[in-house]
């Protein structure tokens, strides 16, 4: 009877473990349907639910079979959320428009029904380039900051950010950067053309930010982080500072960390470095090495501009600051196609510019993504220094016109179908010309972005566990597929 006791138990307990293991892999298999979501070139189609499929059973795919594999099991980064920035010239542009126009704006961005959902934002602190003038928050000379005002910014970018906030649902993860500090901090007394923060200015700086938050919340515009200086390795004709990774740590350790802990702001999350790819893994090293330092920071910021030597883009060096240090937080802070020309309007490069980067740099560890201005006008301004630059939405302010470009439905595909807090997930294309990435969302839903960057309509599967769904990928076509 015992020996029977025993085996009987043995028996129910591996049909319970099959049975558990039946489940498991059931809750990992697709079972709805898919939604298909298409921009490509050559049509008119722009982010348009195009195809609706359904999971079969496909066992092991054969080389002629081109194939999207999505494992749900691999989870990764956690999904903070894309934007963009809303600069002086982003918040002069719209102002400029008729008030219908407005509000087109803020539904094409942000609102996740009518638009794209945008749920980021960045802003500048003090002028930058893309600022109608030169201007700081205090008298020439006001070490202590007693005659703070950012009086300058109620007149146009507060009450567009707040527009935006509300055309969100009421919140938007909003950071700022300086471009520079006021002249008189700086070595070069100027606060164009690079130029170093004075020693004797590092605490008044370090307080600059905390002003800066404390009058931004007085507004009723809460102020999630900052960055430390934009693009501080660059000397440019227009607001630029420089720091060393070394000068920069040490600001941040001895100077800005301690103050916005002991004003009260522990809790804002505080990026550096802020600049290209290309230097990305040095100046991580520099920061997340001292522990003085690391206590403080949230994140390490990139650009995408390290092709102006003629290169091409180094996705490998965000894998691996992630690889080294997968504690910290990567986060794109700015990017945009440069050197406007009106007649590019259409060019589809544009768009596949975003698409790229954005599939590569999600892959390779990257949270969230934030575009540069989210809006210009007819000449890709205003701005100070003539650095006329792309927007995925131009306003036309003679005729009161919008002008999408492709770029805009390129980032859609991404920011209106993934939710902050959506974990990556693997994706990998059998076939180069498609790059993918994949994500799931709290709710549950998986959403999986496929771009073919080349010339050729490519056929796939959407292939998951032993299910599989057909569909194709136009030529210089992204797709967003959600199930």
């Amino acid at each position: 009877m015992k020996k029977l006791f025993v085996a009987g138990f043995a028996l129910s307990m591996m049909a319970c473990q099959q049975n558990q293991s039946t489940a498991v892999n059931n809750a990992s298999q697709p079972s709805s349907a898919v939604t298909v979501y298409t921009t490509a070139d050559s049509t008119n189609l722009r982010l348009s639910l195009n195809d609706t499929l359904q999971f079969e059973d496909m066992g092991q795919p054969v080389e002629t079979q081109v194939c999207v594999f999505v494992d749900p099991d691999k989870t990764f980064q956690s999904y903070l959320g894309i934007g963009a920035a809303l600069t002086d010239a982003s918040a002069e542009t719209f102002f400029k428009l008729p008030e219908a126009k407005q509000q087109e704006v803020l539904d094409a961005f942000f609102s996740k029904e009518k638009g794209i959902g945008y749920t980021v934002a960045r802003t500048n602190i003090n002028s930058c380039d893309f600022s109608s003038d030169m201007y700081t928050y205090v008298k020439e000379g006001d070490k202590e900051l007693s005659s703070f005002d950012i009086a300058h910014d109620k007149k146009f970018k507060i009450p567009f950010i707040k527009k935006a906030m509300a055309a969100a649902g009421g919140k938007l993860t909003l950071f700022a950067s300086p471009w520079s500090p006021p002249a008189f901090m700086k070595s070069n007394n100027d606060m164009l053309r690079g130029g170093k923060l004075k020693p004797d200015y590092y605490d008044s700086w370090a307080n600059y930010y905390v002003k800066f938050i404390q009058a931004y919340e007085k507004e009723g515009v809460p102020v999630w982080g900052i960055s430390i200086q934009n693009e501080p390795m660059a000397t440019q004709k227009w607001e630029s500072c420089i720091y060393t990774a070394e000068e920069e740590r040490d600001f941040l350790k001895n100077h800005l960390g301690p103050v916005m802990h002991k004003s009260g702001f522990k809790d804002k999350k505080i990026i550096v470095w802020d600049h290209n790819r290309d230097l990305m893994y040095q100046r991580a090293q520099t920061y997340f090495k001292d522990p003085e330092a690391a206590k403080y920071i949230w994140g390490i910021g990139f650009h995408w501009y390290e092709d102006w030597s003629g290169g091409t883009p180094m996705y490998d060096n965000i894998r691996r600051v992630q690889e080294a240090f997968p504690d910290k937080n990567i986060f794109f802070t700015e990017g945009c196609a440069e050197s406007f020309d009106s007649t590019r309007y259409n060019a589809w490069v544009l768009g596949e510019e975003y698409g790229r980067s954005m599939i590569n740099d999600f892959n390779n560890g990257m949270t969230g993504f934030t575009d540069w201005n989210i809006i210009l006008d007819e000449t890709g301004g205003p701005n100070h220094v003539q650095n006329f630059c792309f927007a995925p939405v131009h306003g036309d302010t003679r005729t009161g016109s919008l002008i999408y470009t492709n770029a805009y439905y390129y980032i859609g595909h991404f920011s209106k179908f993934i939710q902050p807090g959506a974990k990556r997930i693997i994706s990998a294309a059998s076939r180069s010309q498609l790059l993918t990435t994949a994500f799931k969302n709290p709710d549950g839903k998986t959403v999986v972005i496929v771009m073919n960057q080349s010339n050729k309509p490519t056929e796939y599967y959407l292939w998951v566990n032993g299910k599989a769904a057909k569909t194709m990928a136009l030529p210089h076509s992204i797709n967003t597929l959600v199930y």
